[in-house]
């Protein structure tokens, strides 16, 4: 991905300078398990950059179209965990030996709960409409079933309308639909980094939008609170940087709770970016896949819809998907809610190549019309189970001495392993990465979520027992060769004081 040189940003405000040690103390209090970050590199980090998706493609497949060939790039240039993975995928008793995956984010902790309820006589319903094309928005019963869904645990101040629901395979498909209708080609998103990577691709194959990205770093600095903090000030500067560039924004992507960092953004907070929005008259794509995944009781959650008033409810648009809340990532289900009808309408006529079969559709909408059972059964034990496999991995990150960033929502940690990087760069990360995979367990990178600090890597504990005690005692055995590896190459003077006791 291209980013613009040091040399051609504007200069950083004062707030953007060294941590003070208060601040680092500050960082050690928020979330950071074990250890305090380290201190900040003496140049400052990018504030800003403009994404290039196809920056270093190269093809040879000349029966393709220039479109063709850049697809087919991004599958073989970004797909080679997944792929390496499937071909030697883990199996308790087919083979045990196959590559742990900790690197997708799905919820495999109740699969009991949903094949239960998912095989209930309710669910097994076929009629000729089911059969027929339906309304392009989705069938009108899913539409209000997802309102009322929406309205319920999203806690809307007012009654959601089924008119402003469309429905579409997926999030993946929600994001492209979106870029499409919303932006002209070359366009851009501004995104805050480190996000969930594969939005690049989502905006990026039919649309041909790109992303502008809003760096943020994990020093305490200025008037930040944690690590990796979004502001509205980071936003106008990354917005004041592209428009220098002459790069076209449209709009701003917020994912709450946010992937990979499990932040939450407060009401305060989302209030500042619909502000910051408005005022530069931005759409708003709010992806709000994580919100029933929040399963620290102490943290409250609050979706953009319950805000008591919307900046800008014309540009503001909420994805929500089956995927992560309900361990579905199968059914392919994602909704949007627009009180836009221009935008509705627009990504409506793209559910032609984007649509859920009747079956599936009549299925959801059972799911979600059963609060009983969702508000009863299915949220306090999946959030049980999250929580508990979210300690398992924490206590052994901590036993293994690796700070990471310690939330309470969705189903990942994001852990720093800069200090088993010989030199701070993204070719050491790979490399890194690699070893990870040759000892069969598969995590996901920073730089695959535009991290601009190599040595973060994120992890993904929502799975079963057996499987995250195997993963967890791999990466254990890679980060003890490469300290191993470490103490060895000391110097003979600094390797008797390092072994010393301490």
């Amino acid at each position: 991905m291209f980013t613009p040189d040091p040399k051609d940003l504007p200069a950083p405000p004062t707030c953007l300078g060294s941590a003070s040690t208060q601040d680092m103390a500050s960082s050690c209090q928020d979330g950071w398990e074990e250890e305090c970050p380290r201190e900040p590199d003496p140049k400052r980090l990018k504030l800003y950059g403009v994404g290039n998706p196809i920056a270093m493609f190269s093809s040879d497949s000349s029966c393709l179209s220039f479109r063709g060939r850049v697809i087919k790039w991004f599958w073989d240039s970004a797909e080679e965990g997944y792929r390496t993975f499937h071909m030697d995928e883990y199996d308790e008793d087919k083979n045990p030996s196959g590559i742990i995956n900790l690197g997708t984010s799905e919820n495999k902790l109740c699969f009991d709960l949903l094949s239960h309820r998912l095989s209930q006589s309710d669910m097994l319903w076929i009629e000729p409409s089911l059969l027929q094309y339906p309304d392009w928005r989705g069938h009108l019963f899913l539409r209000e079933e997802v309102a009322k869904f929406l309205s319920f645990y999203c806690k809307s101040s007012a009654p959601l309308k089924p008119e402003n629901v469309v429905v579409l395979n997926g999030g993946a498909s929600l994001f492209s639909a979106l870029a499409t209708v919303l932006c002209e080609v070359g366009e851009a998103f501004l995104i805050p980094t480190p996000y969930y990577g594969a939005i690049t691709q989502h905006v990026y194959l039919y649309g041909s939008v790109r992303l502008v990205y809003v760096y943020l770093d994990s020093e305490v600095t200025g008037q930040d609170t944690r690590p990796f903090q979004l502001t509205a000030e980071k936003l106008e500067l990354a917005l004041q940087g592209a428009n220098a560039e002459g790069v076209k924004v449209k709009g701003l992507i917020l994912i709450n709770p946010q992937n990979p960092l499990g932040d939450i953004y407060s009401p305060r907070e989302l209030q500042e970016f619909l502000e910051f929005a408005k005022r530069h008259e931005l759409h708003v794509i709010v992806d709000e896949v994580y919100m029933l995944s929040v399963f620290e009781e102490s943290l409250e959650y609050r979706s953009v819809l319950s805000l008591e008033r919307l900046p800008d409810p014309q540009r503001t648009h909420v994805m929500w998907a089956t995927s992560k809340d309900f361990g579905m990532s199968g059914m392919r289900f994602g909704t949007l809610y627009t009180e836009n009808q221009h935008v509705a309408t627009s990504v409506a006529s793209l559910c032609r190549y984007h649509g859920l079969s009747g079956l599936v559709q009549y299925q959801m909408a059972r799911l979600l019309q059963d609060r009983d059972w969702i508000s009863h059964v299915y949220l306090p034990e999946n959030h049980a189970r999250l929580k508990a496999a979210h300690t398992y991995v924490s206590e052994e990150l901590k036993a293994l001495g690796i700070p990471f960033l310690s939330r309470g929502a969705g189903f990942f940690i994001w852990i720093d392993l800069r200090k088993y990087l010989h030199k701070a760069t993204f070719e050491e990360e790979m490399l890194l990465w690699r070893q990870f995979l040759d000892n069969k367990v598969l995590l996901s990178l920073g730089k695959a979520f535009e991290c601009q600090e190599p040595g973060w890597f994120r992890v993904i504990f929502s799975d079963k027992a057996q499987r995250l005690r195997l993963g967890m005692q791999r990466i254990r055995q890679v980060l003890e060769s490469k300290s191993q590896v470490s103490e060895d190459n000391l110097p003979c003077q600094n390797k008797k004081l390092h072994d010393q006791p301490r």
